[in-house]
């Protein structure tokens, strides 16, 4: 019998775990334990539902039980109602379960629960995994209760509360989702092609791509989505996050990007159709030396700064582009545009002409954050009339705010978007600026020297201009205060010696 479950229920029901679980873990590790609970709850009544189809149509257990009656294999002792019977070393037998339904699905599954520490009785005592599974099991999480998008949306909705409670580390994970929409309707993927975000977190952009060709209502299963994640838990929920929106085909991979990209083609970086990324800011902790003499020639702008590996993300992504259709929307920190210890990197940035577009955004966008960040927008192959010319939008006061946090409504969406489509000149809000004009401003792309100030109001001010060139003058200080701690190090290494 369907017991159809709506939205609010969902987001109740999941969110009441992670309730239970205060006190004893950190908010920022609750999605190491509820996510993959509410996971392995799901592929268990899902395989159930599939077995009591194939049972209605063949009246046979065995012929229910047969591999080709399922999507996936749940082994012996693995299903949900197993562990539900289990009265003592509960962490245990969930993490067996998980380990034997991961072995019984090697091409689709594997790895796919993370790393949690299951066996550890002092964070995750019998008694709260009893009350958690005791939670999970009042309701049947099967397709026809609870269809692939709108299970696919209370993971969302886990992943937003989540994002709210850890604070700052947020936005290590979790990337403003009205920001994300704007970006994938810049690209506008098509059926068929491939994405890849080479720092996917949860796979929220990714799975974006898809939900915007449902949207439209074209084929989206034949996206090919590639993503990688530095955090092993992290990559592990966005394997989940992509298999509940029903893309069962998803390819993502664990590990560093920059040292060790995953997806190759022989000795040589994979291409892809679109890339949509938003990697971890100015990071110092980076192996700038390993880039020096990157073998897959990455460096072809030249090597960034130590204290900022904002460039070596950006040329992973131009390099990773297919020399045709390759498209990418990058959320980077508002200093790549002015820094000075990037200007040559950046210099070569522009004259290659892959730069498209660089669109200022609205401070809090981000999580506990006033940070302004940028989105910058490559193109492999301008059109014509692009070509040699970059397109400035100064898009910080659009948006809205609830409470203390920032988004874009659908209105500062579609204005972002049209102004982006029409590519021209709009007074306050979008400037034109050839790679000769850009020149003369020695490369810098701070967004103010470009749109100039309005008249009504909206857009760039005088004031703009000025904080663009105080920033510059900050970015430049802070790296002369970086160079002389560099020397100081230095000195002092001589004289213990």
């Amino acid at each position: 019998m369907s017991a159809r479950i709506t939205q609010r229920e969902l987001e109740s029901y999941l969110w009441g775990a992670a309730v239970r679980l205060r006190g004893l873990i950190d908010a920022g590790d609750y999605k190491q334990y509820i996510f993959p609970l509410v996971f392995l709850k799901r592929l268990s009544d899902v395989y159930d539902e599939e077995r009591a189809a194939a049972l209605a149509i063949y009246g046979d257990d065995e012929a229910a039980d047969l591999p080709e009656n399922h999507r996936f294999a749940i082994p012996d002792e693995a299903h949900w109602q197993d562990i539900r019977k289990v009265g003592s070393n509960l962490g245990a037998a969930i993490l067996a379960a998980m380990r034997a339904i991961e072995s019984a699905n090697p091409h689709t599954l594997t790895g796919v629960f993370g790393d949690g520490d299951w066996g550890n009785k002092n964070l995750l005592p019998d008694r709260t995994l009893k009350d958690l599974i005791e939670l999970f099991s009042t309701k049947t999480l099967s397709v026809a209760n609870l269809p692939e998008d709108e299970l696919g949306q209370g993971y969302e909705y886990l992943i937003k509360k989540f994002a709210d409670d850890s604070g700052h580390t947020a936005q290590e994970f979790y990337t403003n989702r009205t920001l994300v929409h704007l970006m994938t309707m810049m690209l506008k993927p098509v059926p068929g092609e491939s994405v890849y975000d080479p720092t996917c977190g949860t796979g929220g952009m990714l799975i974006s791509t898809a939900a915007e060709l449902r949207r439209q209502g074209k084929e989206w299963r034949n996206l090919r989505l590639y993503g990688q994640e530095l955090n092993y838990g992290t990559s592990a929920i966005a394997r989940m996050n992509l298999f509940l929106h029903g893309i069962a085909d998803g390819d993502i991979k664990h590990g560093d990007t920059l040292t060790k990209p995953a997806f190759l083609d022989g000795a040589r970086l994979r291409t892809f159709d679109v890339v949509l990324a938003n990697p971890p800011y100015s990071i110092k902790a980076w192996n700038r030396s390993v880039f020096a003499n990157d073998p897959y020639g990455r460096n072809m702008w030249g090597v960034p700064p130590q204290n900022a590996a904002d460039y070596a993300f950006l040329q992973h992504i131009a390099k990773s582009l297919e020399p045709a259709s390759g498209r990418a929307a990058v959320l980077l920190p508002h200093g790549v545009l002015t820094r000075v210890s990037e200007a040559t990197v950046r210099q070569a940035m522009v004259r290659t002409d892959l730069v498209e577009a660089v669109i200022g955004l609205a401070p809090g966008l981000f999580y506990n954050s006033a940070m302004e960040a940028v989105v910058l927008v490559l193109r492999s192959r301008k059109s014509a009339e692009r070509r040699g010319r970059v397109l400035f939008i100064n898009a910080v006061r659009e948006f809205a705010r609830v409470q203390a946090q920032s988004f874009l409504s659908d209105r500062h969406q579609q204005s972002i978007l049209d102004s982006y489509q029409r590519f021209e000149d709009e007074e306050g809000f979008a400037a034109v600026a050839s790679i000769e004009q850009i020149a003369d401003n020695s490369y810098n792309l701070a967004i103010p020297l470009y749109v100039k100030p309005p008249r009504d109001g909206r857009g760039a001010t005088t004031s703009d201009h000025i904080e663009a060139r105080v920033a510059t003058w900050r970015d430049a200080a802070a790296a002369a205060d970086t160079a002389v701690d560099d020397v100081l190090a230095l000195l002092r290494q001589e004289v213990t010696q």
